[in-house]
This record gives C-alpha cells, structure tokens and sequence, in this order.
C-alpha cells in the first residue's frame, strides 16, 4: 500500500482557492481531482487535494456538484475496492473532508449525504483490515456527529444507525460503532453547567431521544446478547448511556438492576426486578422514557406462563401505579395497549381472587388513562404535530414566497421540506419555537439567498400563533410599574449535583416571596449562595443590603444578648441604644433583671429565632432570607412575625417554611422547583395549589411523595395492656444551675404504650424540659421518674441536628454503625442519669452486708437478671471472688442501697438486647431502614452527613432512633426542618406507629391530626387540657384498608385517655404507690377435680383430630385457655 501508515493529521490547507468562482468547473477538471485524491501516494497528499477539492466545489456548484459531478458515486467505488487499500483509505479521507466542511457552510448537504447512504459506508470501512482505513472512517464519522444540530442528530443521523443494526449482512465493527455513536449521543443529552444555549439544545437532544427509546432499547438489547464479545460489551455500555435520559428520580435507583435483567433474561432476574419496582414509591410524572424502559420487562413478565402469582400480583400493581402517573395520553396510546391484553388475561385467568381484583383495577386505570372507547384524546389534550403537518405548512410557505427552483433541484426541494419538517416538528412539540429559524433558514438559503429568512420567520410564526391557540398566550407581567430589585439569571450547583440550571430570579420591592420544593432541592443552598454573594447575577450586599435569618446553634453561649448583638460587625456603627430598642420590640426586656442579660445559651429555639430577626431587623435589610423563621416559634411569636412581614412593605422577603398556614398568611408570590428550574407563581400558597393540583401535600398530611415506615416497638415484659403506665414521673422539680425559679414545679404525668400526647406551651416554658427529664437526659432534684426495666426509647431532641453533629465527616450508613456497634445505643450511655457521679464511684467502693452470715463485699457488676414476683432480681458478682459465690439480689434491695444507676445500664443493656436481638448491623440492611424512613440508599450510603440538607439530617437522627426498635418515641419539634412530603410521611407513620408517641410541636396542623391528648406547660406547671378528637380530615387517604381514620382516632383518644395522667393524683393510688411501677403477670386460677379431668379430654381429642390431620400440620399446644 503506497499510503503511509497515519492517523490523519490536524486538517492543513495547501491549495488555496482565492474568492468564489462564478464559472463551475468542468467534469474533466474534477475528474482529474479526485485522479489525484486516489492516487496519491501519502495521506497528507491525498488530504491536501481532499480539502482542495471540497473548497472549490463550496465555491462554486455546492451542494450540487456532489451527485452532479459524481463525487459521492466515485466515494462509494473506491470504498468498495477490495484490492487497493490505498483507494479505500483515500475515500475515507475525502469523506471527512466533506463532512467537517459542507454541513457548516451549506446545511442543505446533511440531506444530501444523509439519502446517499455513506454514512453505512463509512461504519463498514471500521471493518476495513487496514488500520489507516478504520481510522480515517471514524473521523469522517465523528466530523459529521460534531457538525449536527441536536434535531439533526435525531431525525438524521439516529435512523441511519438503528437502520445499520438492524441489518443482517452489518459488520461487527460496523455494529460497535454505531452502538458507540448512539451512546455519544445520549452522553451529550447529560444535563451539564455550559452556556444557556448549550443547556437547551442537551434539553431539546435529550427530551427528542427520550421519545425514542421504544425503538432504541431493543435494538441495544438485542445487541447485549450478541454472540461477539465486543459488540455486546458496547450495547451494554450504549444501555447504560440511554438510561441517562430518564429524568425520573423514582427509577433511577433501579435502573443497574432493570440493565442486568435485560442482560441476563431469566425468571430469577425477571422476578428480581419486579419485586424491586413494586418497592418503589411512584411519585415523578411518568413520561414516555420511562414507560419505553418498562414496558419490555412488564410484557414479559404478564405475558410468561410460568410467572408465579406473588409475581403477576406485583406486576399488575407496578402497572398501575406507572399508568397513574402518566399525564401525556398521547404517550398513554403509545404503551398501554401493548401492557392491556397481558393486565386483562391476568384479570380473567388468575387463579388468586385478589390478583384478579388488582388486575381489574389496573385495567379500569389503563383505559382511563388512554381516553374514550372511540379513541378520542380526553382532558383537552393536545395532539402532537408530525412531520408531514410541517411539510404542508412549508410548502405553501415556499409556494407564497415564490421560491423556483431548477428542474434538477426539486428533488432536492422536496427532500429539504421532509428533512426540516422533521426538524421543525420536535421545536414544536418541545415548544421552542424561537429555534425553528435556525432549523428552516440555513437549509433554503442554497436555493434562494433572499426568501430562506422569510419563509423561516413565517413558518416560526405559523406555529407560534399555533401553540398560542393550544395554551394561551404568555401573561404579560402585571408588576411593570413596580421596582425591580433583582433580576439574576444563573445556574446553581452543590459539590458534583446540579440544582438548577440557567433559570431566572427576579425579585420586585416588597414583595414576600415563598421558596417551595422537596428536601434537598437546593433551597438552603440557593439563599446561602446569595449570603456569601456567589450567585450569578445577584447585587452585591454594597448595592442590596441582604441578610440571611437561618436557625443557627453556633452563637456564643457565656454573652449577654445585648452584648452578643452589640458584637456583631455588621452592627458596629448601630447605637446600644437603637439595639436594646430594638430587641425590647421583638420580646427581649431591657434592664437589669431583663431578658437582655440572660445569656445567649440559656435561650430555647424559640428566642433564639427571635433573637436571629432582631439583628436582621437592626441590618435594615433591604431583602430577607428567612429559612424556617417559624421553627421553635410558638403560636403568638408565628403571629408577631406575619405581621411584622406585613407591615414593613419596604422589604422583600425569600421564605422557606414547611409552615402552609405561615405561607398562606404571608406570601405574594411562590417560586417553586421544577425540572431544575425556578417557576415564579402569583398569589399565596392556596393560589398556588388551584395552579399546580399535584403540590396538594401542602395542605394535606397524607397526600404525601414520601412513605415512612417504623418498624414494630416488639413485646413489653409484663405489659399485656396497651393502657398499662410504661413510664411515670411523681411529683418532680428542675431548677437549672444558675436560674432563680424552678423551670418545672411538682410536676406528676404517665405514659403508655397508646399514648398520642402533645406538650404544649410558649417559648421557654419548659416543655424540652419535661421531656429531657421524662428520657432521663437529666435527673429532677426533687421527686421520681420511673419507666419499665426493659423499655426502649427513642429520642429525637429539640435542635435534631445536635445527635449528629460531632459525626459530620461519616455517611449516615456509618453514623449508625457506630452508634450501636456494641450491642447498646451510645447516645443512652452519655446520658446524665448513666454517668456516674463521685457519689456513685464511692458507693461502688463501699462493702456491703446482705445478712446471709458472708460478711461484707463489694459490688463489681452485675451479670444477668430473671423475674422475682412482680418485680426483678439481678445476679450480683463480687470483687476479687469466683462466679460461684455470685449472689441473687432483689431490684428494690439493690436500691435501696443506692445502685440505681448500675441497675439502670443493666436495664438499658438488656432492652437494647431485646430491640436488636433481630438486627443486623449490615451496611444492607442499614440501607434499608434508611429507605424505610424516606433517605435514599444512595445518599445514606456515599455522602458525607455535613453534606446533607437539614431535612435529610433530621431524617438521619429519625433512622438512628428507631433502629432499636423503641416502645416510646419522643419527638422534640419534629417537624422543623422537614419539607411537607416529609411532614406528611411522617404524620402517616406516627399514625400507624404501634408504641406510645410524646410530642413538642407548635405546628397546630400536625399536632391536631394526631394527638387527642394535650398537656399545657405555663410557669413551671403543667395541667391536661382534657381529650380532643382528632382531625381526621388532616389525612387524605381515609380510605385506606383494614381500618378508617374515625375509627383509629376514636380509639386512640380512648386508650390515651386511659392510659395517662397529669397532676391527677394518679401516681399514689393502686397497688404501686409510691414504690416501682409494677407489672403483674395474670394469675393461674386453680382448677377443680373435674375442670382438669375436662381438660385432658379435650387435650386427646385435639391430639386425635392432629394424627389425621394432613402431614405437616404443627400440633396443637396444650393451653389451658380453652375459651
């Protein structure tokens, strides 16, 4: 082979054509061109001419010199030249030339080579034996993919090569590379950060694929299980690629199991992948990429005869829950009816009655969702626009303008209308109608330089005025005469995850803005970004005086407020004065006994909220960035602060609040998140609500994307009552170190294991107090807090963030690794009631005399512990003595010679036994708790916690608390920092939750949907507001099986009104007294001579009856209940 053997080189221009020449060339003179371009004894030489000729042919016949001139026939040819390299190498060289250079100067040429077939041509010169030859055709290829608009690509180029791999006489080389192209083209769909302009033609490349994968995914499919190692190890990465453009968070996390079922078609994996999507939680709007990834596996698995019927029940229930979700019922005709037949024959032949249910219902959704008998579209749906609607309308566009072509360019006339038709329809149904110019001008501008701009402009405008008639016309802004204070456009990312791209905030002078979107959408992000001044766009705090109000534990806690205020840098210039006014306005009184003095640390989440908005009201901010403001704000302080919002209509407001009411009362305006932009919507949030029907779990508790499951609290010893006391305080006072009044005052209440109890009270009355000591955080100084031996706790404090907060560098999967890596839960161990105090070390060290003549010893540990009458005895092992002398010792003597905390580890040692006995500390298991409770396993797994937004911390902490399977869960504010998906989760799961639930909320919505019982925390006391009835309608879905929400409530107003007792008088009567909470077993009664005689006669017969039972039958127990 003559040619040498070398990648082709950076493209060098040798033969320079000066000017465009107006007289064609000759046929001879091209003839003689391409002579030289085949002939030619290097690949520089070969390039140079291949260049050459190109340039004259843009100078002069175009487009048309290409079959004119019998350019592509000669390519073709030598292409095809089995037995000179050299000429086929020369071809694959010419055809990159043609490929880099015509598309960009003359746009008409993509046609022209698109219907000549060269692009086939050149995926099977990839085959070629010669490796120059392989090389110049993959960069002919990639010349043209990188020269192609997005719908080019998509009308184009994507056919050709689904086409290509569809043949059966196709190479495997050639194969490879168009599956390497495809995945090229999916790959450059990815969201990314680029300009504006390049962000939209990804979105306008992504959404065309997505519509296209029904015919994409089984072509690639089919490629996975090629015979040929190398062709289905690129199908597999082609798959992985395609699956990018799913923009479904629902699916995501199953996405590398549907590929490796794909991959490996067997029942198991089938089976696999069903029961894994009918784990999943459909809550994202389910478009047609999501149901052309589905669709396959869910046919398959209705339509196999050997699917079991656990199989088909989750199959039909994964269909309908997918059908529900599909908004489009164009898409819904697309899928549906391939999934129909499969749902109906499941509906007629299963052989369980209630798959037969599940598939009646599923058939009723599918028809539901695909419009009327007759076929008709319902809802108003909009019809999609086709190609050929284009093309018509092009036609008389070109006809109207009077655009004439020569005899031998109509051809080429008609392929161009078909060609952008195609083009044009995807803008249209994309509704980027603003880029239909750049789709029809460049590729009529060959044929007639002065009416391609008109025919583009009114065809842009054709459908314009179309897509007005289909959804109206744009609101004009109704706000022109007011002041702009912001207008920013930016893209927003944290660490490697984009939030938002290239999306708008614009802000006008007094308006109160609310910031909606689910946890971890970015919110806290975007108002910190606009803090530090890093948002694109945004005025600087020199020109727009921003202030950021965040709930933030950091501040100094030795500080007076006053001085803690009068120290900020911000606030130097301001006045003492001016700052004590300021603070006495928003609650904190001035003068020495005043609330000025107290010191930052001794504020409970309430004030220090307060304390935020003053130093924000003293920075005279021109915009407000409230994150949470109603957090720890009781009923009034929430009241104070819609008012004061109100009324001060010089400042915008940005608010992010979980708080509907807060939001209802105050905002003008809402910004809500959606597909990675910023939707501005007028009105508050009810507005809001009538616009977007799906952001219903604003209002609604149940109506909720996120599900919560707790697991069950597990068998109380002693306690067959759900109304039984678990916990009891008597009589208790706390006074905090250096406080004049005591924060709680005799203060006497129980709980059980029905309990739904709410405290409620203003800021800084006590109620964190009550529940520290109710959990044993800290020890009263007067009176008693007595709780079962074996009961398990789960706690969640007031600032949540504070049970994670020393472990920031560990993934939530670690956090709780470490956190009950011994068998106990730590965070019970660095509790004050387990700490042991000198008093407690020196009585350990003290001899002790149980009067069993074995003199006095002293206590090393205790070791085990069984049931002795109504209460317990522990074994005691002495020190320096064998585990033969150990001693049975009773609860009560133990305490009495004051081993109370070494009998409460004990306890705590053995309930934590109990809780995790079932558990397994494995990262897989974790990660399913974490999912259990609305983290992503993903999340829980990889990321950092100081990564996390708040709601995702809070969520963390929920995980940990209940991972012991607690009897009673304490919630301290647990709805700060949980956005309404998550508030409505977790109210559902509270709901269903079988132990006992005690609760510190000022969030009236929650609190009322679902405690019946209250107690009133006020100077230090605390009296039971007698039993409400629960608001039912606060949860939407009432309907749901095995019981009603009157029902559930009713009971549980009942059993909590049994079950506690606040400043009652309760805890001194009964058999307890003032001693332990006692748990009776129920006593045997004695039977007579007769009665047993009666009971080993039904005992034989029971005994008989099982010997003729089928084999495997368990035998019956012998009880003596025979009821």
């Amino acid at each position: 082979m003559p040619h040498q053997v070398s990648p082709p080189p950076v493209p060098a221009m040798i033969i320079k054509v000066t000017g465009a020449s107006e007289v064609p060339p000759t046929q001879d003179e091209i003839t003689s061109f391409l002579a030289n371009i085949f002939s030619a004894q290097t690949s520089q030489a070969s390039l140079d001419a291949s260049y050459a000729l190109t340039t004259l042919l843009l100078n002069s016949a175009g487009f048309r010199g290409l079959n004119g001139y019998g350019v592509l026939e000669e390519i073709r040819k030598a292409a095809a030249d089995k037995k000179s390299g050299a000429r086929r190498e020369s071809a694959m060289i010419l055809l990159g030339a043609l490929f880099e250079r015509f598309p960009e100067k003359q746009r008409v040429s993509e046609v022209i080579f698109f219907d000549s077939g060269l692009v086939a041509v050149a995926l099977d010169a990839l085959a070629d034996k010669g490796a120059v030859v392989r090389e110049s055709a993959q960069y002919a290829l990639d010349a043209l993919f990188a020269r192609l608009l997005p719908e080019s690509l998509v009308v184009g180029l994507l056919p050709l090569l689904t086409t290509y791999l569809g043949r059966k006489s196709g190479k495997w080389q050639g194969a490879v590379g168009a599956y390497r192209l495809i995945a090229k083209m999916a790959d450059k769909a990815k969201l990314g950060q680029g300009s504006k302009e390049e962000e939209e033609e990804k979105d306008v490349l992504r959404e065309s694929m997505g519509k296209r994968l029904e015919a994409l995914i089984p072509a690639v499919e089919s490629g996975m299980h090629d015979l040929k190692a190398e062709v289905s190890k690129q199908a597999l990465k082609t798959m992985s690629s395609l699956t990018t453009l799913l923009s479904n968070d629902d699916v995501a996390p199953r996405i590398a199991l549907l590929i490796e079922t794909m991959q490996n078609p067997s029942t198991a994996t089938l089976q696999k992948a069903i029961h894994a999507l009918s784990q999943t939680t459909f809550v994202a709007i389910v478009t047609s990429p999501v149901l052309a990834l589905l669709t396959p596996l869910l046919e398959r698995s209705l339509n196999t005869p050997t699917t079991s019927q656990e199989v088909l029940r989750q199959t039909v229930v994964v269909v309908e829950n997918l059908t529900k979700l599909v908004h489009d019922p164009v898409e819904a005709r697309e899928f549906l009816p391939k999934l129909r037949p499969g749902v109906k024959s499941v509906q007629d032949r299963a052989s369980l009655p209630e798959v037969r249910e599940l598939a009646t219902r599923a058939v009723n959704v599918i028809d539901k969702a695909m419009g009327d008998d007759d076929g008709n579209v319902v809802n108003g749906s909009i019809a999609r626009t086709v190609p050929e609607d284009v093309e018509r309308v092009l036609s008389s566009v070109v006809k109207k303008n009077a655009i004439r072509v020569a005899a031998e360019d109509e051809g080429v006339l008609s392929s161009i209308g078909t060609y952008v038709g195609a083009m044009v329809s995807e803008d249209v149904n994309l509704r980027t109608h603003h880029r239909i110019q750049k789709c029809v001008e460049p590729y009529y501008l060959a044929l007639s330089d002065e009416k391609a701009a008109a025919v583009a402009s009114e065809t842009q405008a054709h459908f314009t005025e179309r897509d007005y008639s289909h959804f109206g016309q744009p609101i004009k802004d109704e706000n022109d005469n007011e002041v702009e204070i912001v207008n920013a456009e930016f893209s927003l990312a944290y660490g490697g995850m984009l939030l938002l791209s290239h999306t708008n905030l614009r802000l006008l002078k007094g308006h109160r803005y609310g910031l909606c979107g689910r946890n971890g959408a970015g919110k806290s992000t975007l108002m910190r970004s606009i803090d530090e001044g890093k948002l694109e766009g945004f005025p600087s705090k020199d020109e727009l005086r921003t202030c950021f109000v965040e709930h933030n534990q950091g501040e100094d806690a030795d500080l007076s407020i006053l001085e803690f205020v009068a120290k900020d840098p911000q606030l130097a210039a301001t006045e003492r004065e001016r700052i004590s006014e300021v603070l006495e306005e928003v609650g904190f009184t001035a003068g020495p006994g005043g609330r000025q003095q107290q010191k930052v640390g001794s504020l409970s989440g309430g004030w220090k909220m307060k304390l935020a908005l003053a130093r924000a009201m003293l920075m005279k901010a021109d915009v407000l960035l409230l994150d949470e403001p109603t957090n720890h704000l009781d009923v009034g302080n929430v009241k104070w602060l819609q008012e004061y919002l109100k009324k001060h209509s010089e400042i915008t407001s940005l608010i992010v609040s979980h708080d509907s009411g807060f939001l209802d009362e105050v905002c003008t305006d809402i910004y809500h998140y959606e597909g990675k932009k910023l939707v501005c919507y007028k009105g508050n949030l009810a507005d809001f609500v009538k616009q977007k029907p799906e952001a219903k779990s604003y209002y609604t508790l149940s109506a909720s994307n996120a599900q919560f499951k707790f697991p069950p609290p597990g068998i109380l010893t002693g306690v067959k009552s759900l109304t039984r006391q678990i916990v009891r305080m008597s009589n208790v006072s706390y006074t905090y170190p250096g406080a004049d009044k005591p924060s709680l005052f005799n203060v006497s209440c129980s709980l059980s294991l029905s309990s739904r109890t709410a405290i409620l009270g203003g800021n800084g009355a006590g109620k964190s107090t009550l529940i520290k000591l109710l959990t044993g955080e800290v020890t009263p100084q007067e009176g008693r807090v007595e709780k079962h031996p074996n009961l398990r706790i789960g706690y969640i404090k007031q600032h949540a963030l504070e049970h994670v907060e020393m472990h920031m560098e560990k993934t939530p999967n670690q956090y709780l690794q470490w956190r009950y890596a011994n068998g106990d839960d730590r965070e019970v161990l660095m509790k004050q009631t387990r700490v042991l105090t000198p008093e407690d070390k020196a009585q350990m060290d003290k001899f002790v005399d149980l009067g069993d003549g074995k003199g006095g010893r002293r206590v090393e540990n205790l070791m085990g512990r069984q049931k002795y009458k109504k209460s317990f005895q522990y074994e005691v092992k002495w020190m320096g003595m064998l585990p033969k002398h150990n001693s049975q010792v009773s609860r009560e003597t133990l305490l009495g010679l004051g081993f109370d905390k070494l009998i409460q580890e004990f306890d705590d040692h053995e309930a934590s036994r109990e809780g995790l006995g079932f558990r397994e500390l494995q990262p897989k298991v974790i990660s399913k708790h974490f999912e259990d409770l609305g983290l992503d396993p993903e999340i829980a797994n990889h990321n950092e916690i100081s990564g996390l937004s708040g709601g995702q911390k809070v969520k963390v902490v929920l995980a940990g608390a209940m991972w012991n399977n607690p009897h009673l869960l304490v919630l301290d504010e647990p709805t700060n920092f949980l956005d309404r998906d998550s508030l409505g989760g977790l109210a559902v799961a509270i709901r269903d939750y079988k132990g006992g639930v005690v609760m510190i909320s000022h969030n009236e919505e929650f609190v009322g949907a679902l405690c019946p019982e209250q107690w009133h925390v006020a100077d230090g006391r605390v009296t039971h507001k007698g039993h409400l009835a629960v608001i039912a309608d606060r949860f939407d879905d009432s309907s749901r099986p095995g019981s009603s929400v009157g029902s559930s409530a009713v009971s549980s107003a009942a059993a909590s009104a049994a079950a506690s007792a606040v400043n009652s008088g309760a805890e001194d009567s009964g058999a307890g007294g003032e001693g332990d909470l006692k748990f009776k077993a129920r006593k045997k009664k004695k039977l007579t001579r007769n009665q047993i005689k009666e009971r080993e006669v039904r005992r034989k017969l029971r005994h008989i009856e099982w010997l003729n039972s089928p084999k495997g039958t368990p035998h019956p127990p012998d009880t003596d209940d025979d009821a």
